[in-house]
């Protein structure tokens, strides 16, 4: 197993991508820390399968946009396992809109969580990775931090400043020992995307080379890949998983 003895805090793991990537590193033998803002029974539920299979877990319920809150979630699962080996920044949500319609409390709702959330996680657990000299710290980016989309200006711009803060800690972090990458992925089929309007949905796979939507579980392959030690050499990198929809 690739990620045997290590422990990896997922946070936004109770549901879609993130609980994906929490099971699939438990079953590489990960003790997994599960973390979401409010959907506890959630996180409950999918630590209960991961248990049942074998695994080994703890959930931390905590708002990655709070800074108390993140520095008193991480010294509990520091104290509770010994050590962070792996974090996943996957917490996210969004607030769509046209900039003219776009209020001020859902742009900065949106940057608070996905880019100011990657931001206090990765400062509180880098402190452990460092006194460890090693880490490993993935970032959930997005296509659209990369090409834009129409409608998601702050989640566009949240996810596009999540690879410039990427590549800043890859340097920072590499000689101590910790590698930071980016995932973008594309149009992943998980609740939040089945949400959109068919029509949004087709006019995407009509964009998209390979002709299929993406599932958790390709974004959890590369997740894993990525904290494995065969990445070790890899940092300051963003990767995406699109089907070819941005290249």
């Amino acid at each position: 197993m690739r990620l045997s003895g290590k422990v990896a805090l997922v946070t936004g793991s109770a549901r879609g991508i993130g609980k994906t990537i929490v099971e699939r590193f438990a079953a590489e033998g990960a003790v997994v820390a599960l973390s979401d803002v409010a959907n506890e029974a959630g996180a409950a539920e999918t630590l209960a399968g991961i248990v049942g299979r074998g695994g080994k877990g703890m959930v931390a319920m905590f708002d990655v946009g709070d800074a108390g809150q993140v520095d008193a979630a991480v010294q509990r699962i520091v104290a509770e396992q010994g050590r962070i080996d792996i974090l996943v920044n996957n917490a996210g949500i969004t607030r769509d809109s046209l900039l003219m319609r776009l209020s001020e409390d859902d742009f900065d709702a949106v940057v608070r969580t996905n880019l100011k959330g990657t931001f206090l996680l990765t400062k509180f657990v880098s402190r452990t990775m460092i006194k460890q000299r090693s880490g490993r710290i993935i970032n959930m980016s997005s296509v659209v931090g990369q090409m834009g989309n129409a409608g998601q200006s702050n989640y566009s711009a949240a996810k596009a400043g999540i690879i410039g803060f990427t590549k800043s800690m890859a340097r920072e972090l590499a000689s101590r020992g910790v590698t930071v990458n980016a995932i973008a992925p594309g149009f992943i089929m998980t609740a939040m995307t089945e949400a959109l309007p068919e029509n949004v949905r087709k006019a995407f796979l009509e964009q998209i080379p390979m002709a299929r939507f993406g599932s958790p579980e390709d974004v959890a392959d590369l997740a894993v890949y990525l904290a494995s030690e065969g990445a070790s050499y890899v940092t300051g990198q963003v990767i995406g998983i699109n089907g070819g929809l941005y290249m």
